[in-house]
């Protein structure tokens, strides 16, 4: 599995949808793509939103990241993310 962070802009229109059963739904649609939801954040500012979620490959990430676009009316923008230790190896090689 993979790490992918959304970072996500809302529309008027999914302010008003905004509902503990819309974010419900976004998350089976992750699994739905063999994913993991790990955590998200409301934000203040430029960016409304960043969801991290665990995904098996770029492929997956592309269908959710546009699935949840659909869904909830966000524009997404999806960027691999490597951990540090990881990162650290790749940079040493």
């Amino acid at each position: 599995m993979a790490t992918y962070i959304l970072f996500g802009k809302m529309s008027l229109e999914a302010v008003r949808a905004v509902s503990a059963q819309r974010t419900e739904d976004a998350i089976a649609l992750i699994r739905k793509h063999g994913g993991e939801y790990k955590a998200g954040y409301a934000l203040l500012g430029e960016v409304d939103y960043v969801v991290i979620l665990d995904l098996p490959d770029t492929e997956r990430a592309m269908q959710v990241s546009l699935g949840l676009s659909r869904l909830l009316g966000i524009s997404f923008r999806t960027a691999p993310a490597v951990a540090m230790d990881a990162f650290d190896k790749l940079a040493a090689a």
